[in-house]
């Protein structure tokens, strides 16, 4: 708001400024100055140069027409000057306010998590701290990440995370929890090192990219390390070694095998075909997953047009021709397939069961 009162004061001067130069050129001229004689007479009589008069002004009407040229342009350039002083001088009390206004924020600050790095990874990790409600403070060098932070109201310390005076602006000494998700492994090291020389009892978390920095960071005073490079590859190989739930539908294989991994766990999971005359038939997925003693998830439905429904809701409806896909406890899995395997004693007509 305060800005744009001073870009209008500018703008309103510049008018009457530029009115002023236009009217006092003609005035000049109608007195029978030439053009050239005449803008130069409102040049140097308006920006106060004073090299003299043109020519003498010897009619009381010029005099008084130039006099009204001088305070009118000299005011209007004024004003014009002082309305840019006032834009550059607000400027900077607006930043020394918000800097002191943050730095009382973070103050007032206990218990909070402070998070050095506010690149692609420290984004996404703000994001989730916030959404959890965690009170975090962000140190970073950026100006403009640190000017992005700030407008979405994160706390914010502007410096070297591996400084001492910094990580003490960002309240180190009352946080409980540091991560440090810098760029570079020796960042990462150095911050950690300074971190836990300020604070013994924070936990810190810090971002390495090799099995080799992992090694230092802890000896560094870390508490876990996190490799993104190495929880891709990991995700990466589970995605292409760890079948889906179509891949369990259709691959007799992949089906095997996932039943050899749950039996370790007392589970397993079977393929139950919904015949048409089925008890199930009609019943929802709620229904079938309350049979038994320790209770059933349905995990996906094969229906009978091909579609595989993952995850299906409780209200769902089981029909004719579908397949199901069940997980439950060993023991009670024979009780489900009981149930499927029963003929319905209910009658049908016209669609409606009775």
């Amino acid at each position: 708001m305060n800005g744009s009162t001073s870009i209008n004061k500018m703008r309103l001067g510049m008018a009457v400024l530029a009115g002023t130069c236009l009217i006092a050129v003609t005035g000049y001229v109608i007195a029978g100055w030439s053009l050239l004689d005449a803008v130069y007479m409102v040049a140097i009589t308006i920006f106060g140069v004073g090299y003299g008069e043109v020519r003498p002004v010897v009619d009381p009407g010029l005099k008084l027409f130039t006099l009204t040229v001088v305070v009118t342009g000299c005011s209007s350039g004024i004003y014009v000057l002082g309305g840019f002083v006032q834009m550059i001088a607000e400027g900077e009390i607006q930043r020394a306010l918000g800097a002191r206004r943050m730095s009382r924020g973070i103050e007032q600050t206990q218990g909070h998590a402070i998070i050095c790095g506010y690149g692609r990874v420290g984004r996404s990790l703000v994001a989730e701290l916030r959404q959890a409600g965690i009170d975090l403070v962000v140190v970073d060098r950026d100006s403009d990440r640190l000017a992005e932070a700030e407008r979405d109201g994160i706390l914010v310390v502007s410096g070297d995370a591996s400084e001492e005076e910094i990580l003490r602006r960002a309240g180190i000494d009352r946080a409980t929890v540091l991560a440090s998700v810098l760029p570079g492994d020796a960042e990462n090291v150095f911050v950690t090192l300074t971190a836990r020389e300020l604070n013994e009892t924070i936990q810190i978390i810090a971002r390495g990219e090799s099995e080799a920095t992992e090694r230092k960071l802890i000896r560094s005073g870390a508490n876990r390390v996190v490799l993104p490079t190495m929880i891709g590859a990991s995700k990466i190989a589970q995605l292409i070694a760890c079948p889906t739930v179509e891949t369990l539908v259709t691959d007799a294989k992949a089906f095997s095998r996932m039943n050899q991994d749950l039996e370790a766990f007392g589970l397993g999971m079977m393929e139950i075909p919904i015949g048409a005359q089925s008890a199930l038939v009609g019943c929802t997925i709620k229904d079938i997953e309350l049979t038994g003693d320790g209770g059933n998830v349905v995990v996906a439905i094969n229906c009978a047009q091909g579609e595989v429904v993952r995850n299906p809701k409780m209200e769902d409806v089981v029909n004719a021709g579908d397949r199901l896909i069940v997980l439950s406890h060993k023991e009670d899995l024979p009780a489900v397939t009981r149930r499927a395997a029963q003929k319905s004693e209910q009658m049908s007509y016209r669609g409606t069961r009775y």
